[in-house]
């Protein structure tokens, strides 16, 4: 359903856990194949921080003290999935830390199978896309994927020129979106993939088990 650069993408990285919610996200919108806007803010939590995550991701329960809640975020996050399509880096987590706030927005297009869907996705995984692309490869971690394709001091450049001060690192919501994207983009750019569409991508993002499903359904790859 229509060429991917042709319809807005919004590439999602949560920091933050089932006990906290999101506490960071970072949003890079795609469209036309280039980065058209960057979003990005701490969150109050709805528990405490732990130590624990505090060494993950680097975010203190201080750094988020008068922080507004993720849930106040339920306009923006609904306007962008009614415009184009989400994507993430094992978007299972994305797609599970909004579920948890929301169950579903209203509907929306649903670029894989065409008609509406009241959902977060269909998903682009820029993980799945790398193992279905590249397989046999020993790692499709993200910080290694930037490394192998050697996308590092575009990263570094981008994150410089995007993300706040003390948030341009691995773990930091705005900077890992920002790898997704590339990840994303360098796809499109690769001789042969010039007429790559939307459905293309969705399809091979697809799980193992999500595959039989549509299967069995007759839906995929008509």
């Amino acid at each position: 359903m229509g060429h991917w650069a042709d319809i807005p993408i919004y590439v999602i990285d949560f920091e933050g856990a089932g006990k906290t919610g999101v506490i960071e996200y970072g949003v890079v919108e795609l469209l036309h194949g280039e980065i058209k806007s960057t979003h990005t803010r701490l969150c109050a939590p709805l528990d405490a921080i732990s130590q624990q995550d505090t060494r993950l991701h680097g975010i203190a329960q201080k750094d988020v003290t008068g922080c507004a809640p993720f849930a106040d975020e339920w306009q923006r996050f609904t306007e962008w999935r009614g415009q184009g399509a989400f994507a993430a880096h094992h978007a299972s987590v994305e797609q599970g830390l909004l579920k948890q706030q929301w169950s579903y927005p209203p509907a929306s297009t649903d670029y894989l199978n065409s008609g509406k869907v009241a959902d977060w996705g269909p998903w682009i995984d820029t993980r799945r896309l790398y193992e279905a692309l590249y397989p046999g490869l020993e790692s499709y971690k993200l910080g290694d994927l930037i490394e192998r394709f050697a996308l590092q001091s575009k990263l570094v450049e981008l994150g410089d020129a995007h993300c706040p001060d003390a948030r341009r690192k691995a773990h930091c919501a705005l900077y890992d979106a920002l790898a997704s994207a590339l990840l994303l983009l360098r796809i499109g750019a690769e001789p042969g993939f010039e007429a790559m569409t939307m459905k293309w991508l969705l399809e091979h993002s697809l799980s193992t088990e999500q595959k039989k499903q549509a299967a069995r359904q007759g839906d995929l790859f008509e």
